[in-house]
């Protein structure tokens, strides 16, 4: 299912600060790490993810630093930051009072 542009720019921070609090990934693995947790809804093509990416970090909300990978390629690894948690906490209970209220609104009966 493809979503709108809008509607994907709204949530994909969102969803990138939860997968990187489980872990330092680099740009590739994250990508895969979204679709895959996300039943292949959220799908970001370079072109969204590393802007993304590069957003996140101008704020303060993610770090990244190169490492050597296992295959021995310089890799750059994306974590989240101290002040990137907060963000995220917030933001997860935003996420959630909005859902409880579109729930409210899809689910309305007129008596």
């Amino acid at each position: 299912m493809k979503f709108e542009r809008e509607l994907l720019k709204g949530v994909a921070p969102l969803a990138v600060l939860q997968v990187l609090s489980r872990g330092a990934m680099y740009g590739y693995e994250l990508g895969q790490a979204l679709e895959k947790t996300s039943g292949g809804v959220l799908t970001l093509g370079h072109g969204t993810l590393y802007p993304l990416l590069y957003n996140l970090e101008a704020k303060g909300l993610i770090q990244a630093e190169w490492q050597e990978a296992a295959s021995g390629r310089e890799r750059r690894y994306y974590s989240i930051t101290g002040e990137g948690e907060k963000q995220l906490a917030a933001r997860r209970e935003e996420w959630k009072q909005l859902t409880r209220a579109m729930h409210l609104v899809l689910d309305f009966q007129l008596s």
